[in-house]
């Protein structure tokens, strides 16, 4: 796709055939600061409803997405260029997890008692988790509804008001998801602004309480930088480079289909999507035959028949074409497709064997249609190999020993990880999403991803004076005396 800002307009194209699909007004510093205004008067009023007011108005805003879900795919593919099938299990997605916040906030968020402890027997311990006030959500283009709304829905349900700014690729989506909400609610407690770099770096200095920011690495660098001005707490997504390690006794067909799907998906372009493999020798050879054979069948294209459609960004493109020469010039084999695969803004599938670890399209996030398929001679090589990424979003792992995929599972460096699958975490409300390194901190979804958005606040309530009162200028001497000699018990003595 291609945008183009002038005269405080923002035109959108489709990235596959180039046709005009949007033009949309740009929101200027000053508009976003009003805007942020707003929100604050509007995060005041939605505080102060009770939960069930709030998750009845959740639930109005997740009906509106799911009854006019073909119209809200049918923008999703004019502005990504993706299938209207993909479109919409991004919108299924994406409403399961809306519907999860909705109904599970209160319960989450709710004030309960904790252990007073044994010097503070006399008081009881409460805590209690209250809204942040006005979030800055900041999207991407690539999922513009399923991504966003993992900060979105979660932030509203946990009390605040929020402020979208999505990519410049996606500002209809945006659009539709903001009306939507209008319609569900009159207060503007769910608003958006428009434009490119400039506008959310005015959101990311505005009077926000906290930034949730999904994107690349780099760019994340600059928000949290411009989030330090004031103090700025902020949640990042900033991307992966995604292993999954294929071992001796999986299942190798299943195995071939999760690295096919989690490759070419979206066009490759799913930040917690597969890009190397890491296969065991002894299964190495049958593995990748058995990618070859699926990969046969899968076409990219403009048609909604296609399995996935242009890349959506077109200098994405250039860094695809640059991981690929780069690594069959350090000696890499183009098993399937190679650099004829990449005819703009498509590209065909390629996979890529016996890559260089220091190679480009091992070390940067590609974010297009290419499968890496390294041999290693076990799985404890293919551990080591996927932790040296300076990324840690994700991973997966095929094997048929449950309790050997899950002590995998724990040494990989990753916020997530899928046994015989991929991405399995993502239609799990109740798990939370985020990274580590380079992928980020902070997590989105289930009742972390509630937590995020919101503070702890603890409470006291003296029930009745302390036995031993040395919580004073002036304790009696017998009260320290008796304290002193219950801790040395308590605390000095055992193991």
């Amino acid at each position: 796709m291609s945008t183009e800002a002038s005269a405080a307009i923002l035109t959108t194209r489709n990235p596959a055939t180039g046709e005009v699909v949007g033009e949309h007004p740009i929101t200027d510093e000053a508009a976003v600061h009003e805007t942020v205004a707003r929100a604050r008067q509007a995060a005041s009023w939605w505080a102060g409803q009770d939960p069930r007011q709030r998750r009845s108005a959740l639930l109005r805003w997740k009906r509106e997405l799911v009854n006019g879900s073909m119209e809200l795919a049918a923008v999703v593919r004019a502005e990504t260029g993706k299938p209207t099938g993909g479109a919409l299990f991004e919108i299924m997605l994406a409403v399961e997890h809306l519907d999860w916040a909705a109904r599970r906030a209160a319960r989450v968020l709710r004030r309960r008692k904790v252990s007073s402890g044994v010097l503070a027997m006399n008081h009881l311990g409460l805590l209690e988790y209250v809204p942040l006030g006005v979030i800055g959500v900041i999207g991407p283009w690539n999922y513009p509804v399923y991504t966003p709304l993992g900060s979105i829905s979660y932030a509203l349900a946990a009390g605040n008001a929020v402020v979208f700014k999505p990519s410049e690729y996606t500002p209809g989506v945006a659009r539709w998801l903001a009306e939507a909400w209008s319609r569900a609610c009159p207060e503007p407690v769910l608003q958006v602004v428009i434009g490119d770099g400039a506008t959310g770096a005015a959101l990311t200095r505005s009077e926000v309480d906290k930034i949730a920011f999904t994107g690349s690495a780099a760019t994340a660098r600059k928000v949290m930088a411009a989030c330090a001005e004031r103090l700025t707490p902020l949640v990042i997504e900033g991307g992966g480079k995604d292993a999954l390690i294929v071992a001796a006794d999986a299942d190798i067909e299943a195995a071939a289909g999760a690295a096919v799907f989690g490759a070419l998906g979206n066009a490759g372009q799913t930040c917690a999507g597969v890009e190397r493999v890491y296969a065991v020798t002894e299964v190495y050879d049958r593995f990748l035959d058995a990618v070859k054979e699926k990969t046969a069948a899968i076409r990219s294209g403009a048609d909604d028949a296609a399995a996935y459609g242009p890349m959506t960004m077109p200098g994405q493109v250039e860094v695809v074409r640059r991981h690929v020469t780069e690594a069959l010039a350090d000696g890499a084999v183009a098993a399937v497709g190679g650099p004829d695969s990449i005819r703009p803004p498509f590209v065909d599938p390629i996979v890529l064997t016996g890559v260089p670890e220091e190679s480009a399209a091992m070390r940067e996030e590609t974010f297009g249609p290419v499968l890496v398929v390294n041999k290693v001679r076990d799985v404890d090589e293919a551990v080591q190999r996927a932790n040296e990424s300076r990324y840690g979003l994700a991973a997966a792992i095929f094997t048929r020993d449950k309790q050997h995929g899950l002590a995998l599972a724990r040494r990989l460096r990753t916020g997530a990880t899928s046994v015989n699958s991929v991405l399995g975490f993502a239609a799990i409300p109740a798990l939370p999403f985020g990274g580590v390194g380079d992928s980020g901190f902070g997590r989105i979804h289930g009742a972390d991803g509630l937590r995020e958005f919101s503070r702890a606040k603890a409470v006291t309530w003296q029930r009745h004076r302390a036995a031993l009162d040395i919580m004073r200028f002036d304790p009696a001497p017998r009260a320290v005396a008796t304290a002193l000699k219950l801790f040395r018990l308590r605390h000095g003595r055992g193991r």
